[in-house]
């Protein structure tokens, strides 16, 4: 099979909202009026991000699952998006799971693949992404204010603990792993909630790297410090069972992979947060406040500060 067979075969849709698609130099896309265009790549290397011998369906979602999930943390409506995509060979069972993951999830969130490149060479897949929102409504990191209160989505910890199953570190029930596997393989982009947050927070971003890596951007860009409650933060039946274990906690605080959002907004909108949770069917959870200052400190249910080693990925550390 040929580079261009592949990719006619595999990753060639029909593109109705752009004005055109997969097969030419570039592809030509028209921003909506009144809209700006976000943009945002992410790179999946087999060996850092997954494992060789992942589910290529699922590699397919969770590959353009990181993105929409950038999108949801920006406000922006995805629309487009390009594969760049290296390959040992050209093994049409994988490249036929792959895409039907890729595109169920694209389906699902109305995003076209336009264009890409395709290469031999170890397996590296990169999605570059691109949305539309309103110009004054796109969710940013540096609009964070001391007084807001500090929000997350979702259940946090089970992509980590998962992980961690999976590197031998520790040892889940089969129906343990089955419960925290789904968060790993295939994370849900919360990108209603990221449209519902315009004009309500105040500032956002997609936990990718650990709550307290990924917090500690938006406290950085907004020059602002934060105060956390550990005993709120929400996790699952399963990662409650292993929370006072330090892996537990490390999973909750910096473990990562939750593509969950974490935003702050002001006390007055709390009910509106809570009732547009209760409209998602998704569980809002606020975990503390933003505080004039520096840096982040998690109290325990005494009070006291919690002591954290790590606080998220970092690739060249």
């Amino acid at each position: 099979m040929s580079e261009f067979d592949l990719i006619k075969r595999y990753f060639t849709r029909a593109t109705p909202n752009a004005l055109l698609g997969v097969g030419d130099d570039a592809a030509l896309l028209q921003v909506s009026s009144g809209n700006v265009l976000a943009v945002s790549t992410d790179m999946l290397v087999s060996g850092t991000h997954f494992f060789p011998d992942a589910d290529p369906f699922m590699l397919g979602h969770k590959a353009l699952a990181v993105n929409l999930s950038d999108m949801a943390a920006m406000g922006a409506v995805p629309r487009w998006a390009t594969l760049a995509i290296a390959l040992p060979e050209a093994d049409e069972a994988w490249l036929e799971r792959f895409s039907a993951g890729f595109f169920s999830l694209a389906q699902q969130y109305g995003v076209e693949l336009v264009g890409g490149d395709t290469t031999r060479g170890p397996l590296n897949l990169c999605v570059t992404i691109f949305g539309e929102v309103p110009a004054q409504q796109a969710l940013r990191r540096d609009g964070a204010q001391a007084g807001d209160e500090v929000w997350v989505s979702g259940m946090i910890g089970d992509a980590a603990l998962a992980l961690a199953h999976l590197q031998r570190r520790i040892d889940l029930s089969e129906a343990e792993f089955a419960a925290c596997a789904p968060a790993l393989h295939q994370p849900q982009p919360r990108v209603a909630l990221g449209v519902a947050l315009r004009d309500i927070a105040h500032s956002a971003i997609d936990i990718s790297d650990g709550l307290l890596a990924d917090l500690g951007h938006i406290l950085d860009a907004s020059q602002v410090g934060a105060r956390l409650d550990f005993p709120v933060l929400p996790f699952s039946p399963v990662l409650r069972g292993y929370i006072g274990q330090p892996l537990g906690r490390e999973c909750v605080l910096s473990g990562g992979d939750d593509y969950e959002l974490c935003f702050t907004a002001p006390a007055t909108r709390h009910a509106e947060i809570s009732a547009i949770g209760a409209r998602l069917g998704l569980p809002l959870t606020c975990i503390g406040k933003i505080v004039a200052g520096q840096g982040c400190i998690v109290h325990d249910a005494s009070g006291d500060p919690i002591h954290v080693e790590a606080v998220g990925y970092d690739h060249f550390r």
